[in-house]
């Protein structure tokens, strides 16, 4: 059921997002507690996304939220920034994070290890180069389970 609501509320974030000129990063339907979560994350690339475009974002979806009704149970809409350690699921996500610090988790192991820290050091399309302390690595992007912008203290 998530999937298909995700699915839904994306198709009407959309035009919403494109008219502000923000991008959908993420949308997810969680459950927490007895609580149910519906988090849409929006990005733009001019600059950061602030409090008054994740209100204006949030009175609009929630207006066509009412409307369509795509969720048949109660639950919290929250718009927010995908925060600096932003998910990384397109291939415009990683060509961004070019020469940024990412954080890379694989579905099956790589020279023994699944997960990996470094600077993204290139990404063709296929694979991603990841310059880690002592080496590099190369993955290919049907192995990545999860990849996102890490913060290096």
């Amino acid at each position: 059921m998530a999937e298909r609501v995700t699915d839904a509320v994306a198709k009407l974030a959309l035009p919403v997002l494109e008219a502000e000129g923000l991008e959908l990063v993420e949308v997810e339907f969680t459950k927490e507690g007895s609580n149910r979560f519906l988090r849409v994350y929006i990005d733009r690339d001019d600059r950061p996304v602030d409090l008054d475009d994740c209100t204006r974002v949030s009175e609009k979806l929630s207006l066509l939220l009412d409307r369509e009704d795509p969720i048949p149970e109660a639950y919290i809409l929250e718009v927010c920034s995908p925060g600096a350690e932003r998910p990384l699921k397109k291939d415009k996500d990683f060509r961004k994070a070019v020469g940024k610090h990412v954080h890379v988790t694989t579905y099956e192991a790589i020279d023994g290890k699944s997960v990996f820290e470094g600077v993204l050091a290139d990404f063709d399309g296929r694979t991603l180069t990841i310059a880690e302390r002592k080496k590099t690595v190369q993955i290919p992007l049907d192995k990545v389970a999860k990849a996102r912008l890490a913060i290096v203290f």
